[in-house]
């Protein structure tokens, strides 16, 4: 049992945690809970915590999948020292980042069933939640991947998996420098792109989603940037009443994907 918080591994965890340096540097991230561990794939799973307490009122399906994975008991002091929430919850694994290749981005649709992609491009989405909860939603509406630019939160924020709750293992993503550049990309390999805009002159379910498509999402305050703006095929609007004068980013991605889902179960 780990009982001291200036243990060696317990610092190396809490800097997993803080800095997104260290997570790059072992190329690893941090889950935490129970359902995180369950969905996680078993050979990106390197180590694995669990508190006393916590095991002494596990299932016998738990302590199995924590014995699996040779699971480190530790004290609650050393839990509440490593893990990022405020009340742990009492079971916290370090495991592999993933890297996708660009074609597994894009042709991903291929192996998940899909017949056409169906993808998601973020530009400077700065909230972790909102970026996390994006990529949730993205997996419910059958999005095929998403794009981020580099001035996008750290997928491996420790706040951003946890809004994922298991998305984070099953949707393909990566980043590139220049959105606007691979919008540009996109529509030469027949990707239809939608750019979510207030100066859009059309209302997004008039348009037809069923073929190759890409929409995208700009920063929480600022929107997209004129370049990348223009650089889309299109722009949408999504409607609002009242005194409301944008909509928040993960709301318009839900929107948007999710009409696309729809026109595509016809």
């Amino acid at each position: 049992m780990i009982k001291s918080v200036n243990n060696e591994r317990v610092r190396k965890v809490v800097s997993y945690i803080q800095k997104s340096k260290a997570r790059k540097e072992e190329n690893v991230f941090v889950i935490e809970g129970m359902k995180m561990l369950r969905e996680a794939p078993v050979l990106q799973v390197r180590e694995a915590y669990v508190t006393e307490k916590f095991l002494d009122e596990a299932s016998e399906e738990d302590k199995e999948i924590l014995w699996r994975y040779g699971a480190e008991t530790v004290t609650a002091e050393v839990m509440k020292k490593m893990a990022d929430t405020r009340t742990p919850q009492g079971v916290l694994a370090v495991v592999s980042m993933y890297h996708y290749s660009e074609e597994e981005v894009l042709e991903g649709y291929k192996e998940m069933g899909n017949e056409k992609p169906l993808l998601l491009i973020l530009e400077n989405i700065q909230d972790p939640g909102n970026l996390g909860t994006m990529l949730r939603s993205s997996e419910g509406a059958g999005v095929t991947g998403v794009i981020l630019s580099k001035g996008s939160a750290d997928v491996y924020n420790p706040k951003v998996i946890r809004s994922t709750m298991g998305s984070i293992f099953r949707m393909p993503f990566m980043y590139v420098d220049n959105i606007a550049s691979y919008v540009e990309k996109l529509s030469d390999r027949g990707i239809k792109t939608y750019a979510a805009h207030l100066k859009g002159k059309k209302n997004y379910d008039k348009f037809d989603y069923t073929k190759p498509t890409a929409f995208l999402i700009g920063n929480e305050g600022n929107g997209l940037s004129k370049e990348t703006a223009d650089a889309a095929s299109e722009y949408v609007l999504i409607p609002m009443k009242g005194q409301v004068e944008s909509m928040n980013a993960a709301t318009s991605a839900a929107i948007l994907t999710f009409e696309a889902s729809r026109q595509r179960r016809k």
